[in-house]
């Protein structure tokens, strides 16, 4: 579903395959446009509204139709749509990190959002040695042996992220990499998530953010910061201001440190 929205129903990333599929689309929209204009003088306020949605959707494709029309003379890997969901958790995790990085190198998109794994999950993770469910192990009671096997899943989670990295810092953008152009933070809601603790929160912030920002350090943050804060002060980094973001209370300094 994801390579379709992306790259259309051509079950390829070929530029001319993709161009006729979402021109075909393109003809269909068009006509279906002009029936519905037609009706929706003639229908009720609640159906009217309901029309409206229905239209705005159809100009959601159209956009992504034009969208893709601008991007197609950029060159992309042949790839080929997915079958279907891989069959172990790693080779889907790392599939659709190789969608995001498609997307990204294609230009249809500058923001995703994947999360590694929902709250109350109850996935085990037999292949790393974990046979117990991940929500089960996160309320460790200070066992040990649980502790371990948290950090497994942790540890695990972390280098399929690190595989994302890898694969952003091995594609070309420019005179750079994307991910000398991406921001991506990586992380989790809780700091410790057997007393459901959300401070002290451990957080990766990769990627040069196109020179805004600089890598290598661990800074740490006084006590009481908000999380809300750190989106704010990122979300200046990249020219996109706001008053606040739900219970921030200012801008977070990303530089100077403030605290290593």
């Amino acid at each position: 579903m994801v390579f379709e929205r992306l790259f259309g129903e051509g079950g390829s990333t070929d530029p001319e395959i993709r161009l006729a599929r979402w021109r075909l689309r393109g003809s269909i929209l068009d006509s279906v446009r002009e029936k519905v204009v037609g009706l929706s003088g003639s229908l009720g306020g609640t159906d009217r509204a309901a029309l409206d949605a229905y239209l705005e959707s159809i100009r959601d494709v159209e956009r992504r139709i034009q969208r893709a029309e601008e991007q197609s003379t950029r060159e992309l890997p042949e790839v080929v749509q997915p079958a279907g969901v891989p069959d172990t958790f790693e080779q889907y995790v790392k599939l659709m990190f190789d969608l995001q990085v498609l997307a990204y190198q294609a230009d249809l998109t500058r923001v995703t959002t994947f999360m590694l794994s929902r709250e109350l999950s109850g996935r085990a993770y037999p292949e790393i040695g974990v046979s117990e469910g991940f929500h089960a192990v996160s309320h460790h009671g200070n066992n040990p042996e649980k502790i371990a096997d948290q950090a497994k899943i942790n540890t695990y989670h972390t280098q399929m992220v690190a595989y994302f990295l890898e694969r952003l810092q091995a594609t070309t953008d420019g005179n750079g990499s994307l991910l000398d152009s991406a921001l991506v933070l990586f992380g989790s809601g809780m700091g410790n998530s057997n007393e459901h603790e959300p401070r002290r929160l451990p957080l990766v912030l990769a990627g040069g953010a196109g020179g805004r920002l600089t890598g290598g350090r661990h800074i740490r943050y006084p006590a009481g910061t908000r999380l809300s804060n750190l989106h704010m002060g990122l979300l200046t980094k990249l020219d996109v201001p706001v008053e606040s973001i739900g219970d921030s209370t200012g801008l977070l300094p990303i530089d100077p440190l403030s605290g290593v």
